[in-house]
């Protein structure tokens, strides 16, 4: 009979063989430890009087678009390996604000697993409830998502907004039957201020804001039916473009296109789907940064019939002052010539746009303001002025002047939109075209054109222009990754 102590000698020399069979065996079948997935969810919610229709083009863009930057993640993060879903349903289109967000909540919940992170994408009313429901946590979606996106989306209450007609918002919205019925959602727009919300986001998740719109406040290019719903501002045929962003937002410019043309337009919804997925795997998007902001207005005279004026909007005050001068004879007029400038701490590249000059606090008929001029007019880098004036005996003559330039943007950097909005004004009168004052992409200064009937028909406005700024988003990296044996999808 065999020892304890021999068994076990020949038990461990049996199971010695065993062992490093089984050792080679893992080895050549490549046992690896469990791979990390994140999965993204990417939520579409359309607007008011819609359904998924309007959003299908830029979902299946996204969808088909998506596989390359999650090949190129998952080769940049080896043992990463990255799901995607996505959800584009029918909401209820006539419900206010609050409704809206409880019902996205719930198709979520529904049709979505609790793993990974959510991308909320919201058209117009769809993306202001997006905003509302991650802002007041609805259903908990402040707790799974990690970036919102709006498309000309109304962010402040829109009744604040000047209508065709002098309508409110909310009264235009039900009398033209933007929606076939109202169970709140003309209210919702017209009234709630989604700013809180998206400034919410923007702090504590991602906002990125698609907007869009005409060139000018009385353009005709999205005059559906003929109607230009908001004469004073510049608008996509249903929003205004200032309407359509807040205060800390990746605000991304897309053009002068209508309300819905992502919908139908193949370039723009590829766009779109580049911006988000480069927002969310990592890529540089091109923002929409405010520069300079002014206002400017006229009064038409008395008579009868039009004037026309041209502003230029943008530019930089290089320089402003006066000269006065006393002329103490009691016989003869006198007469000056005097050459001004600003200083030359106020510019660094001296490119001159233009000046005005005002005679003021003097005689009408007794000084005569002669000349004013650029001292070397064929010298663009040269800001002085010739002022030439005279005075009758025993007056005094003063001219105000003021001198810009053109206040370029620094190498590298190039100009992106203007935005003029009417503020107050009279009938008969407008602003019907703007441009760029030059092909300079450094050069930001906007040319309006604006007229009105006499007699007396005024209006004043505010400008405002931007230029684009390169900014950095990869919110996958905030995203959960969640161990998965291998060989499961």
């Amino acid at each position: 009979m065999l020892s304890v102590r021999v068994m076990r000698k020949l038990l461990s020399l049996l199971c010695l063989p065993l062992c490093l069979l089984l050792t080679l065996s893992v080895s050549r079948t490549g046992a690896q430890a469990p791979v990390m997935v994140k999965t993204v969810n990417f939520v579409f919610s359309h607007g008011a009087g819609g359904n998924s229709c309007t959003q299908q083009l830029l979902a299946d863009t996204l969808a088909e678009r998506i596989k390359v930057y999650i090949e190129e993640y998952e080769r940049a993060n080896p043992g990463v390996r990255v799901n995607f879903n996505v959800l584009n349903r029918c909401y209820p289109n006539d419900v206010d604000v609050d409704t809206w967000a409880v019902n996205l909540a719930e198709s979520v919940d529904h049709y979505l697993p609790r793993e990974g992170s959510i991308v909320l994408i919201g058209h117009s009313m769809g993306g202001k409830s997006a905003l509302y429901s991650v802002a007041k946590n609805i259903g908990s979606l402040a707790d799974r998502t990690v970036l919102v996106v709006t498309i000309n989306s109304p962010v402040p209450a829109l009744n604040k907004y000047f209508m065709y007609g002098g309508a409110t918002f909310e009264g235009f919205c039900r009398a033209a039957m933007v929606v076939r019925s109202d169970r709140g959602v003309c209210n919702s727009m017209a009234t709630y201020d989604s700013s809180a919300d998206g400034d919410w986001v923007a702090r504590n998740r991602h906002w990125l804001a698609f907007v869009a719109g005409e060139d000018a406040p009385l353009s005709s290019q999205f005059n559906y039916g003929g109607v230009d719903m908001y004469a004073r501002d510049m608008d996509d045929g249903a929003l205004p473009i200032s309407a359509m962003y807040g205060e800390g937002a990746d605000v991304v410019y897309y053009g002068e296109h209508g309300h819905s043309d992502f919908g139908v337009s193949t370039e723009v919804a590829e766009f779109m789907a580049d911006q988000v997925l480069k927002c969310v795997f990592g890529g540089e998007i091109q923002c929409s940064v405010l520069l300079r902001q002014g206002s400017f207005g006229h009064r038409a005279a008395s008579g009868i019939g039009k004037e026309n004026w041209s502003d230029i909007l943008g530019d930089v005050l290089a320089g402003k002052g006066s000269v006065w001068h006393w002329n103490p004879s009691y016989l003869r007029w006198q007469g000056w010539e005097d050459i001004v400038a600003p200083p030359l701490a106020s510019y660094e590249e001296p490119r001159r746009s233009r000046f005005t000059v005002a005679k003021v606090d003097s005689s009408a008929v007794l000084t005569d303001f002669k000349e004013a001029r650029w001292l070397e007019p064929n010298n663009e880098t040269d800001l002085q002025l010739y002022i030439k004036t005279a005075a009758a005996p025993r007056n005094s003559v003063r001219i105000d002047w003021e001198i810009y330039h053109q206040g370029l943007l620094l190498p590298g950097l190039e100009r992106e939109r203007w935005e003029i909005e009417v503020t107050a004004g009279t009938p008969l009168s407008e602003v019907y075209r703007a441009a760029w004052l030059s092909y300079d992409p450094r050069d930001v200064r906007v040319v309006a054109f604006s007229r009105a009937e006499r007699p007396f028909r005024w209006f004043q406005a505010n400008w405002r222009v931007y230029y684009k700024e390169s900014r950095w988003r990869k919110v996958i990296d905030e995203v959960p990754a969640v161990p998965q044996a291998p060989g499961v999808r």
